[in-house]
């Protein structure tokens, strides 16, 4: 019969609607799987040798900062951390960057050139980098004192999303348990930037949370 010749496309229309969807979504505004929830734990090692267990930071706020030397991106943001990291440290702000697809020389280099007292940890195999559900670098997640993660920038940070939610993480409470009630979450983005473009702007502020 004729209508069998047409079963096997219809049902495959299903499929096709999604992917075309699909491609109409931008992977930048795709929402974090983390909003409000615990930042997934991780134990690496860092460029010195020595090893970091995100675990052992809880009850202090936290930037976890994915980077790279080869992220163009990276550049502009890095003094951003470096001043953060002075102005907010002596207050209790923990800074953690992760290096993601690099070497440790390669590393190792970058922050002797440009400074940073902060440990830096090698994500190999970007493990963690998979459960923090990253698109590319730079990203940071802002996890305040229980644990959880209460901001994600994607793109480079400038000094007013810094100074809008470190702040917050400063302020916030190191309660932990099943009935503290989960944070409020948001999400931004780094204006203009777009991850395959080798001259987008470092620091040009960001839109609004979603």
């Amino acid at each position: 019969m004729h209508w069998r010749r047409w079963l096997v496309p219809l049902s495959a229309l299903p499929v096709l609607a999604l992917l075309a969807w699909g491609l109409t979504r931008d992977a930048h505004t795709i929402p974090s799987p983390l909003p409000g929830k615990a930042a997934p734990d991780f134990a690496l090692q860092t460029l010195s040798g020595d090893s970091l267990h995100l675990h052992d930071l809880t009850g202090q706020p936290v930037l976890v900062n994915f980077w790279a030397s080869w992220c163009l991106a990276c550049r502009g943001e890095h003094q951003v951390l470096v001043d953060a990291a002075q102005r907010y440290g002596p207050k209790g702000l923990r800074v953690v960057g992760v290096v993601y697809e690099d070497t440790r020389d390669n590393a190792q280099q970058w922050i002797t050139e440009r400074g940073g007292t902060w440990p830096n940890v090698l994500d190999i195999g970007s493990h963690t980098a998979i459960q923090y559900g990253l698109f590319g670098v730079p990203e940071t997640f802002f996890i305040a004192r229980d644990g959880r993660i209460v901001y994600k920038q994607i793109g480079p940070l400038d000094p007013a999303v810094i100074d809008q939610w470190v702040p917050k993480l400063l302020a916030s409470s190191a309660a932990i348990g099943p009935n503290v009630p989960e944070q409020p979450f948001a999400q931004g983005k780094s204006e203009g930037y777009v991850r395959t473009s080798p001259d987008f702007p470092a620091t040009r502020g960001t839109t609004p949370p979603r």
